[in-house]
């Protein structure tokens, strides 16, 4: 056996995630050291109570309440806790300590990464996070690595399992969004309170990590436009496969180019959109994960895999204690960052893009020309269009459905022109917009 030299690895948090990277650190222990060139000792694993019932056994002795002790005594840090305190406070000890981290955590690192950053810059330590944007897809070194050298167009992503396991049942099944919701929860793709999901925040946390990256420009989370999948119901899904689309929540980051005189900016939005059943990204089914990246010399690249999962996200958290362990034995300071390009994000109305309108109108002649015409003063060009009746006419206008497929338009221009409608006398409600994506 070969005598290599012993690193120090604590372990912050034995959930799912933890308790893997646990087990495979102690099981895997001379095969990770062949890989690292070094022997990569977990001393401990701080809990908040080690009574607690976890899905790996794990020896009593490591577990403790001591999470500042554990730190202060190791050269590698992994944190596995989520949220944001007390993770925070005891990343950045570990930084100051000169230990190398790596994280899973999107929710800490879409509100602070640039403090976390900073702090590693200014101690040579260097902070590693694989499994915050996409659980066991390999996108982060991609992006801060391979790619590096190019210039990344744009990114769409399916980035939460929980709501591709809904929309994808929804769309092959006919289901309903509260029955499926329900199904996801007893599977455990969803929380008892599945807000953060449904509702977008963990895709925009995502969203905000790989905008980052790919754009060297720090994203705030709150300049991330979200909208989550509540209002998706039947009716919309039963018209996107009827058009040839199908609905997926996207996280999506676009380099965009201002007229003339001026420069480039980012939009980094999450929003259910319809997606053409010929994109790759229309066959992402289950719980699974994608990432649709597009790179002005390296072309269209596809990254397609489990998004969550204990075992699967312990995969990248060792990949990157592995990384470290090599930073470790070869010396020098932390890559660090590239965060220097620092290009405006723009709010949503600044986005050109398709859309599918769906309105419930009188059914009435004339009521189709005056919703065109509206259209038109409004900037706002139809492609597509057809109508059904809902409801025959029983002593009065009855009532027609219209679906109204557009040609590219300004955001801006889009929403004010479908207020005017809904004020209109002709539309009795708007049912539905959804941004067509994938072009």
């Amino acid at each position: 056996m070969t005598d290599y030299r012993r690193l120090r690895v604590a372990l912050l948090g034995a959930g799912s995630v933890g308790s893997q990277v646990a087990s495979l650190l102690r099981q895997h222990a001379d095969e990770l050291a062949d890989r690292a060139g070094a022997r990569l000792e977990l001393v401990g694993i701080a809990v908040r109570d080690v009574d607690a019932p976890r899905d790996v056994e794990l020896p009593r002795e490591l577990l403790t309440t001591d999470a500042e002790s554990l730190i202060m005594g190791a050269d590698i840090v992994i944190e596995l806790m989520g949220g944001i305190e007390p993770a925070r406070t005891h990343l950045l000890q570990a930084i100051n300590s000169g230990a190398d981290v790596v994280t899973a955590n999107k929710a800490l690192l879409a509100t602070h990464g640039p403090e976390i950053f900073d702090a590693a810059d200014q101690v040579g330590a260097e902070v590693y996070y694989e499994a915050a944007a996409a659980g066991a897809i390999p996108i982060i070194r991609p992006l801060r690595d391979s790619l590096a050298g190019d210039r990344v167009q744009r990114i769409m992503g399916i980035v939460n399992g929980t709501t591709n396991y809904i929309l994808d049942r929804m769309d092959t099944e006919g289901a309903e969004f509260g029955d499926v919701l329900a199904d996801a929860q007893r599977l455990g793709y969803a929380e008892s309170d599945p807000t953060a999901d449904v509702e977008g925040y963990d895709a925009a946390q995502k969203a905000a990590i790989l905008a980052s990256l790919a754009f060297h420009t720090t994203v705030p989370l709150d300049s991330v436009h979200r909208e989550g999948i509540t209002s998706i119901d039947k009716s919309m899904m039963d018209a996107a496969r009827h058009a040839g689309y199908v609905v997926k929540l996207l996280a999506v980051c676009e380099r965009l180019t201002g007229g003339e005189g001026e420069g480039e900016s980012i939009s980094v939005r999450v929003y259910p959109a319809l997606i053409d059943r010929a994109h790759p990204l229309a066959t992402v089914h289950g719980a699974n994960n994608a990432v649709f990246v597009q790179a002005e010399a390296a072309g269209n690249l596809m990254f397609y895999g489990a998004g969550a999962g204990g075992v699967q996200t312990a995969s990248a958290v060792l990949g990157d204690v592995v990384s470290a362990a090599r930073r470790h034995i070869a010396g020098g300071v932390g890559v660090g960052e590239s965060t220097l390009a620092n290009l405006p994000i723009v709010p949503i109305g600044h986005v050109t893009t398709r859309y599918q309108i769906t309105l419930e109108v009188d059914d009435e002649p004339g009521v189709l020309a005056t919703v065109a015409g509206t259209l038109s003063e409004g900037r706002v060009s139809i492609a597509t269009v057809e109508q059904t009746v809902v409801h025959e006419a029983n002593g009065g206008p009855g009532v027609a459905r219209l679906v109204i497929g557009t040609h590219k338009a300004l955001e801006q221009d889009l929403s004010e022109t479908v207020d005017r409608l809904a004020a209109s006398g002709v539309v009795e409600r708007v049912v539905s917009v959804l941004r067509v994506e994938g072009d």
